[in-house]
């Protein structure tokens, strides 16, 4: 079974406009809004690729009711722990550039946290388990790194995708994927990171402190992979982009989907960084017929030399 995890869903509320005047008054050209959260995504493309999985975190309010009946209109497997203070709303802004604002998020109480780590107690050997997005700041900031040790002795899957130190302190407990985009993984090693050879080095360096398979997006520059075994780089596929909003929750979700299904690490690569690129050339979600027809544009290319 595939669980995803958010403990800090949304509703992503998306605005366009011609143009945005600060300090004036600005009218909408566009709006419309979806659940968001990182691990809803990834669940959202699962579902529509026709794999099995369950959604949980935390949702609370009038908008947590909201994420919860459209889940159930996309078939959506969920069990969310209920919290007393609603789920925020996330504003994504698309004028002449994409702006968000991010809400702050609800209080989870020890109670609503205790109900959570009871849920995880099922895991076991053969499942997977993607840890996505930020962590509400009532929470403890290592709790990624305590939802690990809790499963450690399980062998349970474990996909961390998420940002600076609290990406960098999961590497001990050898996590089964991590993906990265070029701006996270110059901020974990304080670097500057603008083309694929910069990337190289520091891609290779999360296997060398623990991740088992690392995935590093680099928007339209492609994507690269990483294991002990091999690195690979895949091109990004003609297309224009429409939306980059979840493109790189669809590169988490396509190389879990494919690994379930296949179990080989390259392939899910390939698969994943098709997924990406057919949500960004989409107003919505990568599907499966998106996917497919970009991947058979898609040429991987072996990685070698610069260490």
């Amino acid at each position: 079974m595939i669980y995803t995890l958010t403990l800090n869903p949304s509703i992503d509320y998306f605005v366009t406009v011609g143009e945005l005047n600060l300090g004036e008054t600005n009218r909408m050209e566009h709006e419309d809004k979806a659940p968001g959260g990182k691990g809803i995504n990834v669940s959202r493309v699962l579902t529509s690729l026709g794999i099995k999985n369950k959604a949980l975190g935390f949702i609370g309010g009038f908008t947590g009711q909201y994420i919860l009946e459209e889940l159930r209109k996309e078939n959506i497997d969920s069990d969310f722990v209920r919290v007393e203070t609603d789920t925020r709303i996330n504003i994504k802004l698309r004028g002449k550039q994409e702006t968000e604002i991010n809400g702050i998020g609800p209080e989870i109480s020890s109670e609503a946290l205790g109900h959570l780590t009871t849920q995880l107690e099922v895991l076991q050997q053969g499942d997977t388990l993607v840890l996505a997005g930020s962590i509400p700041s009532s929470m403890a900031a290592d709790y990624y790194e305590q939802v690990m040790k809790q499963l450690e002795a399980r062998e349970v899957k474990v996909v961390v995708d998420t940002t600076n130190e609290k990406l960098m302190n999961v590497l001990k407990y050898r996590p089964f994927l991590i993906k990265p985009n070029h701006h996270e993984l110059g901020d974990l090693f304080d670097v500057s990171i603008d083309s694929k050879e910069d990337a190289i080095p520091f891609g290779k360096k999360l296997v060398e402190m623990g991740a088992r398979n690392v995935i590093v997006s680099m928007g339209g520059k492609g994507t690269l992979y990483f294991s002990q075994a091999e690195a690979w780089f895949a091109p990004v596929p003609p297309g224009k982009l429409v939306n980059s909003v979840g493109a790189g929750d669809s590169v988490v979700a396509g190389f879990v989907a494919a690994y379930e299904e296949t179990g080989n690490a390259l392939n899910s690569f390939k698969y994943g960084a098709a997924a990406g690129s057919a949500t960004a050339y989409s107003s919505g979600f990568c599907t499966e017929e998106t996917i497919e027809e970009l991947l058979k544009q898609i040429e991987i290319e072996p990685i070698t030399g610069r260490k």
